[in-house]
């Protein structure tokens, strides 16, 4: 239900004064943080055979919600494919290269978005009905599930790295195979899988170029 009038602006204000005393207690990350979420991480492609528990993924999944995305919207929805028999069906959609990464990773993720995320925008966006910017919108659902839930697919990666888990993203599978496997009966569409677990670290090469500041940033 939509807070209105005084709950309204009680509740404004509370949000405000938590984010004011977050800031107060951590203006930013120290450079080891950086380098744990983003800096120093990196993909990996072979796994130790640790677990991971169900307790880790709840985490990663609460803190991937808070991220934000346009109207709320959140469109992500995620599979945890954990057991043999889901990664024998995983596999029938990978690149061959990718098919002994999948299968030594405890856990890969479908990332995935839900076509009909717009229907629960009452719930998501309660200040006002934004259902009527996407009924019969085809093109603006898909546009709008497929950029965010790429979002908190980035969102998912920087959080798993700084609950200690590490990751490795696939896009090198059959979206159409993954979908039909797995979405049977759902307005779901895959976009891509992770890895997760707790890396092999002997298996790194050097970590690749970037481009520098001066190459791709500009000023208006």
């Amino acid at each position: 239900m939509a807070l209105t009038d005084e709950a309204l602006e009680q509740a404004r204000a509370e949000a405000q004064s938590h984010y004011r005393d977050l800031r107060a207690r951590k203006p930013k990350l120290d450079d080891d943080s950086i380098d744990v979420i983003l800096r120093g991480a990196r993909s990996h492609y072979a796994w130790r055979s640790d677990p991971v528990s169900e307790d880790t993924l709840r985490a990663l999944y609460e803190i991937t919600a808070a991220g934000p995305t346009s109207m709320n919207t959140c469109p992500s929805r995620y599979v945890f494919v954990t057991s043999r028999e889901g990664k024998q069906r995983l596999a029938k959609s990978l690149k061959d290269k990718n098919v002994d990464k999948m299968m030594s990773a405890p856990v890969t993720a479908i990332i995935a978005y839900d076509l009909d995320f717009w229907h629960e925008l009452p719930f998501l966006f309660p200040h006002e009905d934004r259902r009527a910017f996407f009924e019969g919108k085809d093109q603006y659902i898909e546009d709008t599930a497929f950029r965010n839930s790429t979002l908190q697919g980035g969102y998912f990666m920087i959080a798993a790295r700084a609950l200690g888990l590490d990751v490795g993203a696939m896009s090198g599978f059959s979206n159409q195979i993954v979908d039909e496997e797995f979405f049977a009966g759902k307005n779901w569409k895959s976009n891509f899988l992770c890895n997760l677990g707790y890396a092999d670290e002997t298996a790194l090469f050097q970590k690749l170029p970037r481009f520098a500041f001066e190459d791709v940033c500009s000023f208006l």
